[in-house]
């Protein structure tokens, strides 16, 4: 039940719900990074604390803007908030470091801490917050449950104005909602009130007049003519539209009596009421989910506690977890880009049904081209063997769903839920392995651990200029410079392991005239080639220099 605090005239202040306050603020002003509490505390104001304050950080309820104090110097600040019983307080935080000091003092203090991106103004803060404050107290939970007993309602009030019968239905000709009458309805109505199909002649006879098409078009009203001979009585219609995107659409019957002279601005009125209203129950419909992807992918960054998001799931956090990416790799090379994210969108939802089935704490979000699944409290033994068994079966969904190809990285799992970035990593990477071999569909680390261990070893080569060969340096601008190969005809004979007549068949060369280029690096860049270490360091010297030129 919620909390109610009286103010100093004694009116009731109702709490706001902080899983409803983040969910209106939330990306891209705040990233949540820790909640000892979980995410039903309730939110009664907004206060801002200034640095030099000792005191009145904040009172119970409040959420606590520090402003003025960034990283570990707002670590008194966060304690001073927590004591004076405020549940939520906002940090522009620093380094890592400082993230990690300012997440552990919240977790010990017990109070929600949102790290505030540093580009974000606290003004614009402070006013969002306040606002979804200020509109959740005005939309009680009964209201926001009732987002189709107030389409009800409209149907209603249309068909007072009207003198007809109301439904409202959706783009499926789906019934969301209609009018009470104690008059007579037709054959059309009662069928699609009971969730069934109208007489097929009439409903091709709609299609065939282009009723729907004008419907879907625009706002004009339609009348459709009576049909006697099908039951069916005169109607009016006008479609529900969000801009150019079509809702659904608003029907009148005529009653015993005929239909009012207004009835057809009655209509243009509700179909925009109507929009409002179905464009907030969207809202609310996604914004749930959305708020358990950010909780996921901010346990993926390492940005909030592995604690508060087991209490927001319902996962045990002290038990083994896996995550598992998902791409989707375009059949063809030019693939329309619309098209392709239609694709992926279904892909997550498919992926997300799986998944959901599988475990009911189970997590997705989509981070750029890819799709994460979190999939937590697993049986230690059989942790891999049932992550391998969904990813196949997901798989093989898509393939005769979607008709699309899916490559999937499976991460080791890790004892618990704090070290699944751990396992999204090693997921990553597994996946980035997997790109030169498009074939492949489902891998773990121990099927391309080979490929995994060289591109770390590059990834720290380049990353550090002091492990760069100044040799193999001078040997790609050689050939810049004279136009020719050596270098790539050098990697090809490291590749082939001095297999002279595999490599010149992969570069189309004669034999001598490979001899003749390895002999010709050896010269310019003074590497041992007998040597194994220095073999080696060649070949990942160029490896890397290769990487690099890729787009």
């Amino acid at each position: 039940m919620r909390e109610v605090e009286v103010d100093a005239v004694g009116v009731a202040v109702a709490g706001v719900p902080l899983r409803q306050l983040l969910i209106a603020v939330g990306e891209p002003l705040v990233d949540v990074l820790a909640a000892p509490r979980g995410f039903d505390v309730e939110v009664r104001d907004v206060v801002i604390v200034d640095p030099e304050e000792e005191s009145g950080s904040g009172r119970s309820g409040d959420f606590v803007l520090v402003i003025g104090a960034r990283g570990r110097a707002a670590v008194r600040l966060v304690r001073a908030a927590a004591r004076e019983g405020a549940v939520a307080v906002a940090v522009k935080v620093g380094v890592e470091t400082d993230v990690r000091v300012l997440r552990d003092t919240a977790i010990d203090s017990g109070i929600a801490l949102l790290g505030v991106r540093p580009e974000v103004r606290w003004e614009r803060l402070e006013s969002f917050a306040r606002s979804a404050i200020d509109n959740a107290r005005l939309t009680t939970d009964a209201d926001v449950g009732e987002a189709l007993g107030d389409l009800f309602s409209l149907a209603q009030t249309v068909a007072a104005m009207t003198d007809g019968i109301v439904s409202i239905e959706d783009t499926a000709s789906r019934v969301l909602a209609y009018s009470r009458s104690d008059d007579e309805v037709d054959e059309l109505r009662r069928l699609s009130i009971l969730g069934r199909q109208g007489p097929e002649p009439y409903l091709a006879m709609l299609r065939e007049w282009g009723v729907y098409q004008r419907l879907r078009a625009g706002e004009d009203v339609v009348r459709i003519d009576e049909r006697p001979d099908l039951g069916i009585r005169r109607r009016m219609a006008v479609g529900i539209h969000a801009g150019a995107q079509p809702l659904g659409s608003i029907w009148v019957q005529e009653s015993s009596r005929p239909l009012s002279e207004r009835s057809e601005r009655a209509l243009l009125g509700a179909a925009r009421v109507a929009a409002l209203q179905l464009v907030r129950q969207r809202t609310e419909a996604t914004a749930g989910p959305r708020f358990r992807e950010n909780l996921l992918t901010g346990l993926l960054d390492g940005r909030i506690d592995a604690q508060s998001v087991a209490d927001n799931i319902g996962a045990d956090a002290s038990k083994p977890a896996v995550v598992v990416v998902f791409t989707l790799r375009p059949s063809e090379p030019n693939a329309d880009r619309s098209e392709l994210e239609l694709q992926r969108a279904e892909m997550t939802s498919l992926i997300s049904v799986h998944a959901s089935a599988y475990r009911r704490s189970a997590l997705v979000t989509t981070i750029g081209s890819r799709v994460y699944v979190l999939l937590p409290d697993l049986a230690e033994r059989s942790a891999s063997a049932s992550t391998l068994s969904l990813t196949r079966e997901i798989v093989a969904a898509a393939k005769h769903h979607l008709r699309a190809r899916v490559q999937v990285g499976v991460g080791s799992a890790v004892r618990t839920l704090d070290e699944v970035a751990e396992s999204r990593t090693e997921a990553d990477r597994i996946l980035d392995a997997m790109t030169h071999d498009l074939h492949a569909e489902i891998a773990t680390i121990s099927d391309v651990r080979a490929q995994v261990v060289i591109s770390e070893l590059l990834t720290v080569l380049q990353s550090n200029e002091r492990f760069r060969d100044a040799r193999l340096t001078a040997l790609q601008e050689h050939d810049a410079e004279h136009g020719t190969g050596l270098a790539r005809s050098l990697l090809a004979y490291l590749e082939a392991f001095g297999d002279v007549r595999a490599a010149s068949d992969r570069l189309h060369v004669h034999p001598n005239t490979l001899r003749y280029r390895v002999r010709r690096a050896g010269e310019i860049t003074g590497v041992d080639l007998s040597n194994p270490s220095e073999r080696l360091n060649a070949h990942l010297q160029l490896l890397l220099a290769r990487r690099t030129r890729r787009p």
